[in-house]
């Protein structure tokens, strides 16, 4: 792991397409995509071993806990989310951890990547946000099963960009991947990417759904190669979520296109990841598989809320030496 100097973290977060080359996609390679295997025994074999070779303590946990906060996409996406409690979660992401602890660790800029809602809180998010560089995320083309008509799909994420999100998570058809119709999920995604114009998207997979590793490494090919600014694990709806064997699947075909093209594409694992020990354990095979450059919120994100009140915690007591308790940490 690096040392705390090793982690600078951007306090704009930014979007990839301002500070990077575009991920503008490419020409449908299906001899690249039939080309792509997975051996499952060895990824879940070093997925299982990562958690207890990569651990830090003390200023340099704590150093990782903020880099955590500053890639978080602060999400709420419930049937009952009103004005109010979007509010409440835009406020909590411009001030994701206590001012006077802030100003201890010395980040007392710091803020979370993104707030993350469904279309019709979009307008209260960019209100609640105003005069941050914190942007609005808007899950969008059917969220969370992605099976309304195309037309209303790309319509939907047109409505979102026009009401002033400027990054869309999209899921795609899941049926593409499972039945091997690779064209119709490049065709489709590259629908989605025109839609979104200059606002960045976010394919989300639904991992949970794809039934093997190998539909997972070839659907997160065929969406970069479709254009997509990021590639995400999950909706958090599906019965399985965010894994660390999926991550390391995603992560490698991530590099392998990276290797190829020199374009860089996002990764966000969501769903599931809601404790400070956890979000070590992604971070670490960011760096160990990417690079320090993929610790960056313009490329990596967690999809997550209740991740920063144990990351809040965990802080708290780093600097204390005491445990809070977690209704003192409240996020939406």
């Amino acid at each position: 792991m690096a040392t705390r100097t090793d982690l600078s973290i951007n306090l704009a977060s930014g979007l990839p397409q301002t500070t990077l080359v575009r991920n503008d996609g490419m020409a449908l390679d299906l001899d690249w995509v039939a080309g792509v295997q997975v051996n499952t025994s060895a990824i879940e074999r070093r997925a299982k071993t990562l958690p207890g070779r990569r651990s830090v303590k003390k200023d340099y946990q704590a150093a990782w806990l903020l880099k955590a906060i500053a890639c978080i996409d602060l999400t709420t996406l419930s049937g009952d989310d009103t004005v109010g409690r979007v509010g409440r979660l835009c406020a909590k992401a411009r001030q994701p951890v206590r001012a006077d602890l802030l100003e201890q660790l010395g980040l007392p800029g710091l803020t979370t990547g993104a707030v993350c809602v469904y279309h019709d809180m979009i307008p209260a998010a960019v209100k609640a946000l105003q005069g941050t560089n914190i942007p609005v995320a808007a899950v969008s083309t059917g969220f969370p099963a992605g099976l309304s008509p195309l037309h209303l799909r790309i319509e939907e994420i047109r409505e979102s960009v026009k009401a002033g999100a400027s990054e869309i998570d999209i899921v795609i058809s899941r049926r593409h991947a499972l039945s091997g119709d690779w064209q119709a999920l490049y065709d489709e995604m590259r629908a989605f990417r025109t839609a979104c114009g200059d606002a960045h998207v976010k394919a989300i997979l639904a991992t949970g759904e794809l039934g093997t590793l190998r539909n997972v490494a070839r659907a997160s090919l065929v969406c970069m190669m479709a254009g997509a600014d990021f590639i995400k694990t999950s909706t958090g709806k599906e019965p399985v979520n965010a894994t660390l064997p999926v991550t390391l699947t995603m992560i490698r075909a991530i590099r392998d296109y990276y290797d190829r093209t020199g374009i860089y594409v996002g990764y966000k694992p969501a769903g599931g990841i809601s404790k400070a020990k956890d979000a070590l354990v992604y971070l670490a095979m960011i760096k160990d598989e990417l690079g320090d450059r993929w610790l960056q919120p313009d490329l990596f994100r967690f999809g997550a809320s209740s991740l920063l009140g144990d990351i809040e915690r965990q802080l708290e007591h780093h600097i204390t030496g005491s445990y809070s308790a977690s209704h003192r940490h409240p996020i939406g």
